[in-house]
């Protein structure tokens, strides 16, 4: 249980719904398979096999959706229909119309998608209900935001914001790179890429190259700001800072790993004996980075209300 990605969302702190409601509330919502005439479904899943849908652990949960698509590619639709088309066209003695096309289509679509073939995913979230984190391990927005609308769906009242700093990060970034040191804790590793606010959005890529040299700078000084950038964290966790914040390419170095392996006797064990560590490892992880990056910037709204 490592999560790869971590997208960032903010919590009340507190969060005040308990563990009981949230996972009665999340049993509204279980997985289930497509039914023939479906495209796609989403739904709660236990995170560990024959566990309960929320995952707990020295005041930790985690929570999984899953998601089941019908595999029907638009190509596949368009070749059926146009072929059904011809041989219309034929029998009536003319093309068919814009109505008849659409309407063709659809029929196409409704008779091929319960042969369809399936494909399923599964989203893992940790949530710290007392230090006000969500954290979903995907590799993008979009992907977050499907697990994190199925939460509102399932969760009334559900005040959730993306995390907010008061230094954008391609601002701390292009700080760090310009001189050539990261923050206390942090150091710079090999990987970047700059991008041109132009119209042209001219990119430069570096991969397992050295940054401290005059030419990075001389792209800032041209204008380029950083959009990724890898850093290490505390010789314990690697990744890549993005400008819109993500965290991608996590990877718990051998440090961790080895106090992982410690710990195991059995795959139960093993999975909370990794939850653990991971947890306590983003859990000291996310304030220094929040911390590096000038300090959490809080909406006007409410997430604490009473300020």
């Amino acid at each position: 249980m490592w999560f790869r990605n971590l997208q960032l969302y903010r919590l009340p702190t507190p969060w005040s719904i308990g563990l009981a409601t949230l996972e009665e509330r999340l049993a509204r919502h279980p997985f289930r398979r497509c039914a023939g005439h479906e495209a796609i479904t989403r739904g709660w899943l236990a995170p560990c096999p024959a566990g309960p849908l929320v995952h707990t652990l020295a005041g930790q949960w985690l929570i999984a959706l899953c998601v089941e698509q019908r595999l029907l590619p638009a190509s596949v639709i368009k070749d059926e229909t146009q072929e059904r088309a011809t041989a219309l066209a034929e029998q009536q003695g003319h093309p068919l119309g814009r109505k008849q096309l659409r309407e063709l289509r659809e029929r196409v679509s409704e008779e091929l998608l319960p042969r369809a073939c399936t494909r399923r995913r599964t989203t893992h979230a940790w949530i710290d209900p007392q230090a006000g984190w969500l954290v979903i391990d995907a590799g993008s927005v979009a992907k977050a935001e499907e697990a994190v609308e199925q939460l509102r769906a399932s969760v009334d009242d559900l005040p959730l914001a993306l995390l907010h700093t008061r230094l954008s990060p391609a601002a701390a970034m292009a700080e760090w790179l310009a001189g050539g040191d990261a923050p206390t804790g942090f150091s710079i590793d090999r990987d970047c890429e700059l991008k041109a606010a132009g119209e042209d959005k001219a990119a430069v890529r570096y991969v397992h190259h050295s940054l401290d040299g005059d030419e990075v700078r001389a792209h800032l000084t041209g204008g380029k700001q950083p959009t990724r950038l890898a850093l290490t964290w505390d010789d314990r966790i690697s990744f890549v800072l993005t400008d819109k914040l993500e965290i991608k390419r996590v990877a718990f170095l051998d440090l961790v790993s080895d106090e992982a392996e410690q710990k195991s006797e059995d795959a139960d064990e093993q999975f909370d004996a990794d939850f653990a560590l991971m947890t306590g490892e983003i859990s000291r992880f996310l304030p220094r980075l929040v911390t590096a990056l000038g300090g959490e910037k809080l909406p006007d709204s409410a997430l604490n209300p009473s300020s």
